[in-house]
């Protein structure tokens, strides 16, 4: 059986740190990021979804996540710029306990 994968891209603010993931249950993987359950993305508090891509095969997406996390900085901020040029979080939320120690992530 042939699922979804999605390749995602994590940031703390507006060009902030970055994360690249891979999962086939994107809300829930995200979800856990957000509630502090990766230790990476809770120490640099990095809860903002700005970029995913999906993937029919698991081995396709497992390349992409590699292939991203291979390059620049410089070049992952063009990718995210060039499909998501506002840095918008795609899955937005109520904050998290975690995320509103952050001021920086809050709305408004």
């Amino acid at each position: 059986e042939q699922r979804t994968h999605f390749v995602y891209i994590l940031s703390s603010r507006l060009r902030g740190a970055l994360y690249t993931g891979v999962t086939r249950q994107l809300a829930l993987r995200i979800q856990q990021h957000r509630d502090g359950l990766c230790v990476h993305t809770r120490r640099y508090r990095i809860f903002r979804l700005v970029l995913v891509e999906e993937y029919r095969l698991g081995l396709d997406a497992i390349r992409r996540e590699k292939e991203i996390k291979g390059r620049s900085r410089r070049k992952k901020i063009a990718l995210i710029e060039g499909a998501n040029p506002g840095w918008v979080d795609l899955l937005p939320h109520e904050p998290s306990a975690t995320e509103l120690r952050d001021p920086s992530l809050r709305s408004g």
